[in-house]
């Protein structure tokens, strides 16, 4: 699991060993960043028109859905497909967004700067302390996401049915004895994992520019960072939110 992205592009043979070096536009570091850059300013982008019509969450969040798990599952990256669901994602984010900043004044901009504090943690951690994704390191995050795959299942149905009333489900209670809300010590957690999948992301980047990757897989990479970025954003605005109400 982790991010799906890579994790289906790590099955696939090296590049160089189907196809001559001479034969491929072989993806560079520069390539992925610029994407990057590129997607998330489509994504700020949307960001602001959802920002000014939250209504417009109840469209953007599900297109954007449809079209990300088409990029996953879809053999050759589109870039189209791609800067659709930056957009896209874009509104639906900025809807949420002024929801939560209308509930706890000043909660975005925590939620900005927590999610690049943990990007840029990761990023030192990989290119300074030379870590690397690991089959251990990828059985452990496989674990966390179901286990915490199963928890969300869990708490959508208990709220669903109106069997928890509070406003994040069994996240919102709290811990016997501690006054600690139980979302805040899975949101910590779902924190790590984030950090551990952006060293996912990192790793199969660096594999994709040493074996020579063409360069259109620079948009798969690119959408594959932007999906981490987006998850651990929304569940840092979530553990802040958690952390607000519970004061």
């Amino acid at each position: 699991m982790s991010n799906p992205v890579f994790t289906k592009k790590k099955k696939a043979p090296p590049y160089r060993s189907v196809q001559m070096p001479a034969a491929v536009d072989a993806m560079t570091y520069d390539d992925v960043i610029m994407k990057t850059v590129l997607c998330l300013a489509l994504l700020l982008a949307g960001g602001a028109i959802g920002w000014a019509n939250p209504d417009l969450t109840l469209i953007g969040a599900p297109v954007a859905t449809v079209l990300a798990f088409v990029t996953i599952y879809k053999r050759t990256p589109s870039p189209a497909l791609i800067l659709g669901y930056a957009a896209l994602e874009g509104v639906a984010l900025g809807g949420i967004s002024s929801v939560f900043e209308a509930r706890f004044e000043g909660i975005v901009v925590q939620a900005v700067l927590a999610t690049l504090s943990v990007f840029a943690v990761a990023l030192a951690v990989f290119k300074f302390g030379n870590v690397r994704a690991t089959p251990k390191m990828m059985k452990f995050l496989l674990i966390a996401m179901v286990g915490y795959l199963i928890y969300a299942i869990i708490n959508l149905l208990l709220v669903a049915f109106h069997v928890v009333n509070t406003p994040f489900g069994i996240s919102s209670m709290k811990i016997p004895g501690t006054g600690i809300p139980i979302g805040v010590v899975v949101g910590l957690l779902i924190v790590l994992m984030a950090a551990f999948n952006f060293i996912v992301d990192f790793t199969v980047i660096e594999d994709d520019v040493k074996t020579g990757a063409p360069r259109t897989e620079s948009w798969r990479n690119a959408f594959g960072l932007m999906l981490t970025i987006v998850w651990l954003y929304v569940e840092v605005l979530r553990l802040l939110a958690l952390l607000r109400g519970s004061d």
